[in-house]
């Protein structure tokens, strides 16, 4: 529109035609965030029309009219309509409107008025002491002028939230509305007024009085610095968080993002601004709330009436601030027990002091705990009193504990405007489980079940006073593995589900490959040194475990020796051999671990012979391979890759099965050979040279072949062993390796090995602190030397 159509658009305006004013007021709302359009419009008087207009007009009159209003005031003009006598009334009329009036168009522009009247306040402040036009950010347009402070932000709303007490209630439910514009604008209402309450002290005290609606704003004055609080805690108590917490899980992110991201921001605020709130005892909320804890534990109640019961003490936590007991808690402090406050698992008897970190957020997050689960705490403290000293879960530091952990993990510190750039990116379904937080809204409940399983762990590991900060550590993953997976949806119960049933010892795993991948990017080349280090120490100490079978012996079973029908002599011989048959073998390694003693016997016997009855041997000296087949069952199982050098394939090659009668039919076979001058002979059934050739293992010991000309000694399998199973089987065949000094070849030892040497390394990372992973450099490295006091009187040695 034209700048020279506003004299008839005003007069439009003006006109007592409701058709003529509602088509002049659809136009100017198009045209008025037009700072040029908007400046005329001022001079001309264009504000006191306009607000004639809100307070008098309906229908969609007054829709375009708020529009209009709110249009204005986003190019930063026409703010002088709320000064003045009747600048009251508008704000009255407004605030009617959201208390009375239920068409949604008229909603919308009221509260985007009261967003940009509340906001205003925060975003071009006036120090009281300052003349008028020194401030660069008041508008100059349209006539405006310097003014006092307090004509904006929440105080020029509070003379019309006393006329509507119901205001805040009904702004609330305005967030689930279907409207998603509505629902917006009533978000962004209360996070000015979020906003402004926590940044202004004077304003907070007078929003208190107002929600409070008690007349009490003389003292609420006087206590302005805490009064914020309370009127974050009567907004929560009107279902303020259930309802953005609803919105930040609905489907609704795309059209609510900005003022969903900007209220999670401000409950960072929050937190921040109640963890700075020191514990002090000069404070009466504070001294109540300790007092409280004390009646909440059930303590000996010699010194008090027979009112102040258990349910005394959790009407005590949730009175108001108001120190009407306060000398009554002195005297009766005195009549406690030594140990007053460390049997609630504080660690000396002035718990405010132990508050230095958590501050007044940790003594808010232990109250509402001890509220909620009075009866559990009384029975967990008296649990924890039939145990040892050493062995009690201190709760209190454990509540302390999880807060932080809690902070920490919704990165609470992290500036406001790094959640809000993440805007960008709205389109992804995992930045959005990234960029929105539902679950920082259900702090308390999960303090609660952070707790919970921080009592848990402390229990399920056995932890002593030491191990504080090893639970707590512990329970750091648990939240981050179960807090910080959980998706945009997944409701809090679930998630309080979770941390309970979570495996402790699955837990342990997830920590310790934590620990290590820290650990690598920390100290990457020390640590492959200390593995390298635990690999060889944990090989000597399997070779050690794998001898020491040895040394104690083994059973074996003996296959049936073959019978030959060729010739009578044949039938004779083999009908002999039958005869003398005797299934059991038992191998036993001498003290010197020179030789190896056996003997056959026609009967497993019920104890393990001596070497004296052992009356054949194999001195260790003249072995050249050990082959078997050991290692195939492990590898038709998957149960991994073997290790070893060159030698260990090659032993790993399958003897043909003779098809001999065995006894309990063994399936693995270790062949033991030596080099023989004359031509071997068959012993026992077992494989002949040319058989065993094709698979012999690595050579150890014995000699080269003789002199020029001379033919090469041949081997022949000198003992056979039959294994019952599988762990003799490896235990037998990788320490007569080890014992040939040669690397073991089964999985099983090699399994074994790693085991070792990953315990090892868990051990001692266990035993570096924490601070020492991210310490940086000691005192002074990385300083240059100064040259103060050189010369050029220098040389290099070499």
């Amino acid at each position: 529109m034209d700048q020279a159509d506003i004299p008839a658009l005003l007069a439009r305006l003006a006109s007592d035609e409701d058709a003529a004013r509602k088509m002049a007021v659809f136009k100017l709302q198009s045209s008025i965030n037009d700072p040029a359009f908007a400046d005329v419009f001022i001079s001309s008087g264009g504000l006191i029309i306009l607000r004639r207009l809100i307070m008098t007009a309906g229908g969609n009159t007054l829709a375009y009219s708020l529009q209009s209003l709110t249009r204005l005031l986003e190019v930063d003009m026409g703010w002088d309509i709320f000064e003045g006598p009747q600048a009251g009334d508008l704000v009255e009329r407004i605030v009617e409107l959201i208390v009375t009036n239920p068409l949604v168009n008229i909603l919308r522009g009221a509260m985007s008025i009261l967003v940009a009247l509340v906001s205003h306040s925060q975003s071009s402040p006036l120090p009281p002491s300052s003349p008028p036009g020194n401030n660069p950010l008041t508008p100059t347009r349209g006539g405006a002028a310097a003014r006092a402070p307090g004509t904006f932000g929440f105080r020029a709303l509070k003379p019309a939230v006393a006329v509507y007490p119901q205001f805040f209630e009904l702004v609330i439910q305005q967030l689930q509305s279907a409207d998603h514009a509505l629902c917006a604008n009533a978000l962004m209402l209360i996070n000015a007024l979020i906003r402004d309450a926590v940044s202004n002290d004077y304003s907070s005290a007078t929003v208190a009085a107002a929600v409070a609606g008690s007349g009490q704003s003389t003292k609420a004055s006087s206590a302005a610095g805490e009064e914020w609080s309370k009127f974050i805690k009567r907004l929560q108590d009107l279902g303020l968080i259930r309802a953005v917490y609803n919105l930040l899980q609905s489907s609704a992110l795309q059209d609510l993002a900005h003022p969903l991201l900007e209220f999670q921001s401000l409950t960072k605020v929050l937190l921040r601004k109640w963890r700075e709130v020191r514990v002090d005892l000069e404070r009466p909320e504070h001294r109540r709330a300790l007092k409280g804890l004390h009646l909440a534990s059930a303590p000996d109640r010699r010194h008090a009436n027979g009112a102040s019961g258990a349910s005394g003490a959790a009407a005590t936590l949730s009175a108001p601030a108001v120190d009407n007991g306060g000398d009554a808690a002195k005297k009766g402090s005195r009549r406690h027990n030594p140990e007053k406050w460390r049997r609630l698992g504080f660690e000396t008897e002035s718990p405010a002091l132990e508050f230095e970190a958590a501050g007044f957020l940790g003594l808010m997050d232990l109250t509402d705990y001890v509220r909620k689960n009075e009866d559990g705490f009384q029975k967990l403290l008296l649990e924890q009193s039939t145990r040892p000293l050493n062995e009690r879960c201190p709760i209190a530091r454990a509540s302390l504990a999880v807060t932080m952990i809690l902070y920490d993990h919704f990165e609470v510190e992290k500036a406001d405007l790094e959640d809000i750039r993440g805007f960008l990116a709205l389109n992804d379904p995992k930045t959005n489980d990234k960029l929105f937080r539902p679950l920082l809204l259900q702090w308390s409940r999960l303090h609660t079940a952070g707790l919970h399983a921080f009592f848990r762990m402390w229990k399920a590991t056995g932890a002593q006073r030491d191990d504080f900060d090893k639970v707590a550590e512990l329970v750091r993953v648990l939240i981050e593995q179960v807090v910080g997976q959980a998706s945009r949806t997944k409701d809090v119960l679930e998630v309080e589900d979770d941390l309970q049933e979570y495996d402790a010892a699955r837990l342990r795993e997830l920590q310790m490959e934590l620990v290590e991948l820290t650990f690598e990017d920390q100290w990457g080349p020390h640590l492959f040194q200390v593995r390298e280090e635990l690999k060889h120490e944990a090989l000597q100490f399997v070779k050690e475990q794998r001898i020491r079978c040895l040394l104690q012996g083994s059973w074996f079973s003996k296959p049936m020796p073959r019978s030959n029908n060729s010739s009578g002599t044949a039938n004779q011989d083999g009908y002999q051999k039958r005869r003398l048959y005797q299934p059991w073998r038992f191998a036993k390694l001498s003290h010197n671990r020179r030789y190896l003693h056996y003997a056959d016997f026609p009967e497993k016997l019920a104890y393990d012979p001596g070497l004296d009855t052992l009356t054949e041997k194999v001195d260790l000296g003249t072995i050249t391979s050990v082959v078997s087949n050991v290692s195939a069952p492990n590898e038709a199982e998957g149960l991994g890759e073997t290790e070893g050098g060159s030698n260990a394939s090659a032993s790993t090659t399958t003897i043909r099965n003779n098809g001999a009668a065995i006894p309990n039919k063994p399936t693995t076979k270790i062949t033991i050979y030596s080099f023989a001058d004359d031509s071997p002979t068959k012993p026992d059934g077992t494989a002949t040279p040319s058989e065993a050739s094709a698979s012999a293992a690595g050579r150890v010991g014995g000699g080269e072949g003789g002199g020029g000309g001379g033919s090469e000694p041949k081997e022949q399998p000198v003992l056979t062993l039959f294994p019952l199973n599988h762990s003799v089987a490896s235990e037998w065949l990788d320490g007569l390796l080890m014992l040939l000094n040669q690397a073991p070849i089964t999985s099983e030892t090699n399994k074994l090995v790693r085991l070792v040497s990953e315990y090892g390394l868990k051990i001692r990372l266990l035993n570096v602190r924490l601070e020492q992973m991210y310490a940086g450099p000691g005192h002074g490295a990385g300083i240059v030397p100064s040259r103060e006091g050189l010369d050029e009187d220098y040389f290099y040695e070499i």
